[in-house]
């Protein structure tokens, strides 16, 4: 009976002692709050890169050198300095170079530091292109969030505002530009007409149109946006149909346009030497330049075939 006593006191004592320390007013500060807050310094050569991309950024304000147009970037939506994207370049060229001496080619290495500097607008040009496709998908639900605005009782300002707010991305930085610039005393039209044509979109060009069109007969707004949205529902389908077609097309093109590359580049790594005499001579650089426009005018002629307007 004793021994049990004295077990039940040990426990009672280690439960107590247990709520004791776990109470929330004993809990024991973790080490980051009991220590004052250091901001985090950055390292010498982060300084040193910074205030090297600082000086080129002013370097090339005062020139009109530029690596990649400030409106292209502008409608890629992409926020970078042109020094940055000089510094890109540069270590992209120095790359190339010395992938090329580690294979054994110095051709290869100059072939790949003449390609670095356009892949900045290959790059960007890319982007602005899915970032087109992508508006133009998403136009069919933005109409709907337009219309279901305007039918709940607001204008079309608090319908686009709306409208960006429930849109995914491009749509929702389109739609708050147009809001932006209308808060600044901009007219809505214009910022309307300017969306358009950066994203190219010729359906976005009709929705300018209708609301002009209810600015100055009146009518249901909403019920035109409708109309328009049935449109290019119709005119969506007929061109998935169309690239669908057309897929096999492009396939083969971009095939055709690789292929020539490839196989110089697999032989240059194969066997460098015999590919000396290409970038040596002067036979060899004419053949070069021959090449590369008869390359460029069948490039062109491939994208006019794909190509299809609507």
């Amino acid at each position: 009976m004793e021994v049990m006593l004295g077990c039940g006191l040990i426990l009672a004592g280690g439960l107590v002692s247990a709520v004791l320390v776990l109470r929330p007013g004993h809990r024991a500060l973790p080490v980051s709050r009991r220590r004052p807050v250091v901001a985090e310094s950055e390292g010498a050569f982060s300084r040193a890169a910074t205030g090297i991309a600082d000086a080129l950024q002013g370097w090339i304000s005062g020139r009109r050198f530029r690596v990649v147009s400030p409106e292209l970037l502008d409608v890629a939506g992409l926020h970078v300095r042109q020094a940055d994207l000089l510094i890109w370049v540069i270590a992209g060229m120095a790359a190339g170079i010395a992938l090329g001496l580690l294979g054994g080619s110095l051709g290869l290495g100059l072939l790949l530091a003449i390609i670095a500097p356009l892949a900045p607008q290959l790059v960007v040009r890319s982007r602005i292109a899915g970032r087109r496709k992508k508006f133009d998908t998403q136009l069919a639900d933005t109409l709907n969030l337009l219309a279901g605005g305007l039918r709940a009782g607001h204008s079309i300002l608090r319908a686009i505002d709306a409208a960006a707010a429930e849109s995914p991305q491009p749509t929702a930085h389109e739609m708050r530009r147009v809001i932006h610039e209308t808060a600044l005393g901009r007219d809505l039209l214009a910022s309307l007409g300017d969306t358009a044509s950066r994203m190219e979109n010729q359906d976005f060009v009709w929705v300018s149109q209708a609301i002009q069109i209810n600015r100055e007969v009146g009518g249901n707004l909403a019920d035109v946006l409708d109309q328009v949205n049935e449109t290019i529902r119709e005119r969506s389908e007929i061109k998935g149909h169309i690239s669908a077609l057309a897929a096999e097309g492009k396939f083969s093109a971009y095939i055709l346009m690789a292929l020539p590359v490839g196989i110089v580049v697999m032989l240059m790594m194969v066997n460098p030497t015999y590919m000396t005499p290409m970038f040596t001579n002067p036979l060899g650089w004419a053949m070069i330049a021959a090449s590369v426009v008869l390359m460029g005018i069948g490039a062109f002629w491939l994208r006019k075939i794909i190509q299809i307007k609507f």
